[in-house]
């Protein structure tokens, strides 16, 4: 299937007549929904794999039938296991020609990662933005960084005078949000950073999927949902929204990985296999991304108060 590719493209339907052979792809998140999916459709077509996980256990379980897949222990929400992680990498040398930092964690109830962070801003972005940045050098030239993020960045735009919740009210949604909407501007500051080598980076996002991302979503938190995208200008949100199912989710990561055009997707926010165009509001609008989630100057910003909350400097 050479294209047009939209909401209803599978993963076998991107990728069908590519030949992935000799390429190398870390995946994290390898270990339920997404994640496996994303690690399967691509060893189908060649490309070696080593999936992230922070149950190796449940990871080998869900893994058994991906030939030939490596597996590493990597906790996003503790810094020492991600910095573990990361110095095995480098230690080991093999170069990659695609990082997917795809797992997360959605709507939560508040609480903290291992090193103090608001629970999904920890986990989703500054696990990441250390883990990835510790890799980088293992990237080759012309590779690629695929930021998994949301159309949930809607709901929110990062706070920097307060990432942490420590003055402004919590809510599961307003949380991810914002964690979201780091993911699109870390992938902005990242490919700006890189893409002098060639190295571009993009942020997708997969579609409304249900699988473990959704383990916390009670009907209290359902009604959050709703509210969030009303008032973040999706009125019609208690009506239209349509669930993906997990190939349909996969295939726009397997598209910005693997078969889009790096010069398209660089630095870009993508949906349903395309880069998604800025809307300012999302009122009768399926899809779009929001112009804080794609600001330069804000994706600087971010980087360097996430250098300053990590304790490190890339």
């Amino acid at each position: 299937m050479a294209g047009p590719f939209g909401a209803e493209t599978t993963t076998d339907e991107v990728l069908e007549g590519v030949d992935l052979s000799g390429k190398r792809i870390l995946i994290t998140g390898a270990s339920a929904g997404l994640g496996v999916e994303t690690a399967r459709a691509l060893t189908s077509h060649g490309a070696k794999v080593v999936g992230a996980a922070r149950d190796l256990d449940k990871a080998r379980k869900a893994t058994a039938d991906i030939p030939g897949i490596e597996l590493v222990e990597l906790d996003l929400a503790s810094l020492a296991s991600v910095r573990k992680a990361a110095d095995a990498l480098n230690a080991d040398g093999r170069k990659f020609d695609v990082i997917i930092a795809n797992a997360g964690i959605m709507a939560c109830p508040k609480g903290t990662t291992a090193d103090g962070f608001e629970t999904q801003f920890g986990t989703n972005h500054l696990g990441h933005f250390v883990f990835v940045n510790r890799i980088a050098g293992l990237l080759k030239d012309g590779g690629r960084l695929v930021n998994l993020s949301s159309a949930g960045h809607q709901f929110s735009d990062v706070n920097l005078d307060d990432p942490n919740f420590e003055t402004t009210p919590y809510t599961e949604f307003g949380a991810y949000g914002r964690s979201k909407t780091a993911n699109i501007l870390f992938a902005v500051e990242f490919d700006r950073r890189h893409k002098t080598r060639g190295v571009r980076a993009a942020a997708p996002h997969p579609g409304g999927i249900q699988t473990e991302l959704g383990r916390h979503m009670t009907p209290e938190v359902i009604q959050q949902l709703v509210q969030a995208r009303v008032a973040a200008g999706r009125g019609d949100a208690a009506n239209s929204f349509q669930w993906k199912t997990i190939p349909p989710g996969a295939a726009t990561s397997v598209w910005v990985a693997a078969v889009a055009p790096a010069e398209v997707v660089g630095g870009h926010y993508c949906e349903d296999c395309h880069v998604a165009g800025v809307v300012e509001s999302t009122a009768g609008v399926s899809g779009g991304v929001r112009s804080y989630a794609v600001d330069p100057l804000r994706a600087q910003a971010l980087w360097a108060k996430s250098e300053a909350m990590v304790g490190e400097r890339f």
